[in-house]
């Protein structure tokens, strides 16, 4: 049996992350953060699975991602992100560092990988978050942690999650599909 918790519901404050985090939290529609996941989840998993293999290696414009490369970006961020809200939710305060997501693709040579295994990889990384935020005790959703030299929460990081996605998924549908 699945024990459901209440998780603080409402957007989070400015004072929860820096301000380029402004622009994901505010693709993100819903007011809960948990939500936003479940609903996203859904609605890419079906667009994204409408994505042919041979369009794998598509690039909208010289130098930028394959759409092989944006797919596993989603999966490395969205880890990232996990990442740094257990430490945080786990009341960790030892400072993360950043990543520099365009040392991340290369190195992840993503191109040698399917386009249904990159999806199933994101797929796999989302089920793993939405368990990781169910699981949590509303006080952990408050938590602050600094990463990248910036003070962030445990809820902003769902909502960061949320709308880089978001972000990253029109931008699949808009410029390269």
């Amino acid at each position: 049996m699945t024990t459901v918790r209440s998780v603080p519901t409402g957007r989070p404050a400015p004072q929860e992350h820096a301000p380029y985090y402004g622009k994901y939290i505010a693709l993100v529609p819903e007011d809960d953060a948990l939500a936003a996941l479940e609903h996203q989840w859904i609605e890419a998993a079906a667009f994204l699975r409408t994505i042919p293999e041979a369009k794998g290696d598509h690039r909208y414009a010289p130098e930028k991602w394959s759409i092989k490369e944006v797919l596993g970006h989603l999966a490395d961020g969205e880890r990232i992100f996990s990442y740094r809200a257990l430490r945080f939710a786990r009341k960790d305060q030892t400072p993360l560092p950043g990543f520099e997501e365009n040392d991340y693709v290369p190195a992840g040579s993503f191109g040698r990988i399917t386009v249904a295994d990159l999806i199933g990889n994101w797929e796999a990384v989302r089920r793993a978050t939405l368990t990781f935020y169910r699981g949590l005790e509303p006080e952990a959703w408050t938590r602050i942690g600094t990463a990248n030299q910036q003070a962030i929460s445990v809820r902003a990081l769902a909502f960061v999650i949320a709308g880089h996605g978001a972000h990253h998924l029109e931008i699949l549908k808009t410029r390269y599909l």
